[in-house]
């Protein structure tokens, strides 16, 4: 639904790019929509001719605040685009099936989230109800990208965006989903309003979750009722001790085991928070978590199974790097670039 969409124009991304002397970047090979034609038409038009991917940032932290945790994952999205624009195309990658979409309309919301304070119950109210506001416009925006039969790189913003996303290739594909996610946390919490640590579980109570594996879930970040409430539904994970501590299972094994039993008779979602990276800018910050090549190889598993349909990549907060914003984006960027193209050589290969 155009409504909620900010869509952008090449001129909208000018202020990130630059140019050198023969050498073609992403930002000169992707595409963009045509600001005229209405959103649904134009995205089964850029279907029809070879786009398969398309970008879209959620510039918020209502939903990590809503959790009672920090913000600052109002950045992630531009960060991203600021590395991944300049990026070479090259024999390895050319995104030339990528478009360009925008980012979902959300400033009112976080200028009404602004004041509010998460210690207190009323504000903490507000803040879940906004965060529920934001989840009917997410689920407006990628609904119109799934039934044009596309798929989704969503950038930005908290682990609550899972909920409407996930919502909204479920009634697009009139089929519950698939989730495999790579997180410290379950984000099973309680049904309790809208915020980013329940996200799964709203989407399991509502019928848009089948089947959902966590990659890295940490013993320690996980109270019991989470764990109860995740193994009663009948998912599954690995920890992090296991496969980092004991180190008893490999990351190749138990991503490509947990993989094999999603049917592809069901859309598959990727799902990355990037607080299992170790020291990433984020809303949750970690030492003890994964590397920067594990992330990526978890997506680029991910991508190459058959039935994949969307990349979420959440919770990167610049700001809170400890040298500053601006190496915090510089950061941020990077990893972000490169799990997008992760992804985007998972899907060359599979």
């Amino acid at each position: 639904m155009s409504k909620w969409l900010n869509r952008y124009s090449e001129a909208d991304t000018q202020s990130f790019t630059t140019s050198r002397a023969n050498e073609t970047r992403f930002w000169q090979s992707i595409s963009y929509l045509d600001h005229t034609a209405p959103l649904e038409s134009a995205l089964k038009d850029a279907a029809q001719f070879g786009i398969r991917y398309v970008l879209i940032g959620i510039n918020e932290d209502i939903g990590p605040r809503a959790n009672c945790g920090r913000g600052g994952a109002t950045q992630g999205w531009q960060a991203f685009l600021k590395r991944f624009l300049n990026l070479p195309s090259n024999e390895f990658l050319d995104p030339k099936s990528v478009l360009l979409l925008g980012e979902v309309k959300c400033d009112d919301l976080q200028s009404q989230s602004k004041p509010l304070d998460n210690t207190q119950a009323e504000d903490l109210a507000q803040l879940r109800s906004l965060c529920g506001e934001l989840d009917e416009r997410v689920t407006a925006v990628l609904k119109s990208v799934f039934d044009a039969g596309l798929e989704a790189i969503v950038i930005g913003g908290g682990h609550n965006n899972c909920y409407p996303i996930l919502k909204a290739l479920s009634t697009s594909e009139a089929s519950p989903c698939n989730a495999i996610n790579f997180d410290p946390h379950a984000d099973f919490r309680a049904i309790e309003g809208r915020h980013s640590g329940n996200g799964f579980h709203y989407a399991y109570q509502d019928g848009y979750l089948h089947d959902y594996h966590v990659v890295g879930m940490h013993e320690q970040k996980n109270n019991q009722t989470i764990i109860s409430a995740l193994t009663n539904a009948g998912f599954t994970y690995t920890t992090y001790q296991t496969l980092q501590v004991m180190r008893s299972r490999s990351l190749t094994s138990d991503c490509t085991h947990s993989l094999a039993r999603f049917k592809t008779d069901k859309p598959l979602g990727i799902e990355v928070d990037v607080d299992a990276i170790s020291g990433m800018p984020v809303s949750a910050f970690t030492n003890c978590g994964f590397s920067v090549s594990d992330a990526e190889h978890f997506v680029f598993l991910g991508a190459t199974h058959s039935a994949s349909r969307y990349l979420h990549l959440c919770e990167a907060a610049p700001a809170t790097h400890p040298n500053g914003l601006e190496q915090g984006i510089t950061e941020a960027g990077q990893v972000l670039s490169g799990l997008v193209c992760s992804y985007l050589l998972g899907k060359q290969q599979g």
